[in-house]
């Protein structure tokens, strides 16, 4: 099959992350690409499997809403996009679900053709867990300093070197860690459940752990154990031991990537 023959798809993909080893596929485990691709090699019949190029990773246990799929293929089946997606949601429902399917321009790639992505956390702070959230949300049992942490946010916005926050691969030359953070906030989500606040922020593009570690950093800020004055210095420091341990992956969301031709 060569380029001009192939025909682009995009997938937007929701899952409940719990059960799966992330979203990459990796032999002999269970993860949201490796189930993906199964439940395409079915439905097209093709001779070699699919290779889905995905928007950004997400580890174990994180969960999605709006990732971003691509892959090329030599045609769709009869049955169009629409019967594509009810196939591939029938092999790999409820916990992964294709949202919608539509061919693209070949120019299109799910990662690098990406100009933001937008993530969200949720905190339970509540003496008593709620079982009916524990897949979904922090339970932190004391009361946290909301309005600290809305003061902390600031620093976090405009382009920094994020390395305070993030982990890097071992043995690799250490990527770049600069990125631009255009929204950082907390809200409280006290109307619909008692004690649930939710962490939303976007950039350009986040390195690994980067949302876990600073929800880690505001969560103690929260807790009077780290003032919010200190954001900025923890940020300048680039140094990951000055920062705080990263949060559970449950609480985090991969909400929404955005593109130039659709904010998905």
């Amino acid at each position: 099959m060569t380029a001009s023959e192939s025909i682009r798809i995009r997938l937007l993909v929701a899952y409940d992350g719990t059960d799966f080893h992330g979203l990459a596929p990796q032999p002999g485990v269970a993860t949201i690409g490796g189930a993906v691709i199964a439940a395409l090699s079915k439905v097209l019949q093709e001779d070699v499997a699919p290779s889905l190029v995905m928007s950004g990773r997400t580890d174990a246990g994180v969960h999605g809403w709006g990732q971003v799929l691509h892959f090329d293929v030599a045609g769709l089946p009869r049955t169009g996009v629409d019967g594509l997606q009810r196939a591939v949601n029938k092999m790999v429902g409820p916990a992964v679900v294709v949202r919608s399917v539509e061919v693209v321009s070949p120019d299109f790639d799910a990662r690098f053709s990406a100009r933001w992505r937008r993530y969200r956390y949720l905190v339970l702070t509540s003496a008593v867990a709620d079982p009916f959230l524990s897949r979904t949300v922090w339970h932190v049992a004391t009361p946290l300093d909301l309005s600290a942490m809305r003061l902390a946010c600031d620093p976090l916005l405009g382009e920094h070197n994020f390395s305070s926050f993030c982990r890097v691969p071992k043995g690799q030359l250490k990527p770049s860690m600069v990125r631009q953070v255009t929204h950082a906030q907390w809200l409280d989500l006290g109307d619909t459940q008692p004690g649930l606040l939710r962490f939303e922020i976007q950039a350009s593009s986040f390195c690994h752990q980067m949302v876990r570690a600073i929800v880690g950093l505001m969560v103690d800020i929260g807790r009077g154990k780290r003032r919010a004055g200190e954001v900025l210095a923890i940020i300048a420091s680039q140094d990951r031991s000055a920062s705080a341990p990263i949060a559970p992956p449950h609480g985090l969301c991969l909400w929404e990537v955005g593109y130039d031709d659709v904010d998905s």
